[in-house]
């Protein structure tokens, strides 16, 4: 066995009410709460921030959020004197909460911090509540916002980690179909990019992350059927999860570096950005990750055991292909309002995103990437 090193997360609190048991674990003083307009609306963080008590009570989040935007929540809490943060919500949310709490907590500068294993001081006490069983965040060390351009810069660093997390399905069953599908299909590709990350993929995250892909590939479409089903809710939630521990300690790759342009420039969902581009990254790589799709393509179809590994990876390709149509998401980028003369210029935003790329099983150049967004167009 190669040498490994794996993070396991946060401590976890699961079921109805969960979120709210969280203040069971929060010290004494004003808790900085990051959540955005929508969540709070809903009356999701109501029973939470009841519990909790004295709040900062921050809403300003938006979908891919800005670097002012996470600079103002800082100032947010350290005007209220924070001494911990809770974040609440999708991705958005709960990224500018980890990165909130750290910088109050270290007293660094953002831009030192980009990339890497760059943050490593000492943050406030956190706590992360999905409120869309999809981005994972509240499992991972990795934070991303949106900078000048639209470029999107991440910190990665386990001082990003949350002391707890709390899953609690109940706050996902109001999810509208497009979102469940969106971030359903998001966890599903951190599972499986994750299990193909040409540089850090290791025996514990390929057990996270096939045991999320059985859990999202087998509910995701109740889940956009009946959305008042709790049981799979609480699959896909759980899913989500370990996906966001498998990616947490095996990064992802093409799909997501070609995803983000969509998101920055164009401003689609992240969920649906990475939905866009999944089959043509996944044909892209299936020479160098043959036997690995092979693998996954027997959680998807068991029937296909038996096969040649060539044959099982054009199986997971389709299967994917068909729960992307399935779940109602229309699967060109033209029918998003992405113009074929934008192609070249997310090209060049792809092949800023590094980061990601040298995880990929095989190189993504420029000429690639605009070749294969030329095929999702």
């Amino acid at each position: 066995m190669q040498p490994f090193t794996f993070h396991p997360g946060p401590r976890l609190l699961s079921g109805d009410g969960s979120a709210a048991r969280l203040a069971d674990h929060l010290p004494d003083g004003p808790t900085l709460f990051v959540t955005d307009r929508d969540v709070l609306a809903l009356g999701l963080t109501d029973a939470c921030r009841e519990r909790i008590g004295e709040v900062v009570l921050f809403t300003a989040v938006e979908a891919d959020p800005s670097r002012d935007t996470l600079l103002a929540a800082v100032e947010a809490g350290r005007a209220g004197g924070a001494t911990s943060v809770i974040g609440f919500g999708g991705g958005s949310p709960m990224d500018v909460a980890k990165l909130s709490a750290y910088l109050l907590g270290s007293g660094d500068e953002l831009d030192s911090i980009w990339g890497v294993g760059l943050a490593v001081g000492a943050r406030l006490p956190l706590a992360l509540v999905p409120t869309t069983a999809g981005t994972g965040s509240e499992a991972t060390p990795v934070a991303v916002i949106t900078c000048e351009g639209g470029e999107k810069r991440g910190v990665d660093s386990p001082a990003l980690i949350a002391d707890w997390a709390a899953l609690d399905a109940s706050l996902t069953v109001g999810m509208p179909r497009h979102l469940t599908a969106a971030t359903g299909i998001d966890a599903i590709v951190h599972a499986i990019e994750a299990f193909t990350s040409a540089r850090a993929k290791n025996p514990l995250s390929d057990m996270y992350a096939i045991e999320a892909l059985r859990l999202l590939s087998a509910n995701l479409l109740t889940a956009c059927d009946r959305p008042s089903d709790q049981a799979a809710r609480s699959a896909m939630l759980l899913g989500a999860h370990l996906a966001g521990l498998a990616f947490a300690n095996a990064p992802v790759a093409g799909v997501h570096a070609l995803a983000y342009p969509l998101g920055g420039i164009h401003h689609l969902p992240h969920g649906l950005s990475n939905a866009l581009m999944l089959r043509h990254v996944l044909q892209h790589n299936q020479v160098a990750a043959r036997e690995d799709y092979a693998t996954l393509a027997q959680i998807l179809d068991p029937t296909c055991v038996g096969q040649g590994s060539q044959a099982q990876c054009a199986v997971l390709i389709e299967r994917l292909d068909t729960m992307v149509t399935a779940s109602g998401i229309a699967p060109r980028l033209r029918d998003h309002g992405i113009a074929k003369a934008d192609l070249p210029t997310l090209a060049r935003e792809a092949m800023k995103q590094q980061r990601l790329l040298v995880n990929n099983p095989c190189p993504i150049d420029e000429g690639d990437a605009r070749r294969l967004y030329e095929a999702a167009w």
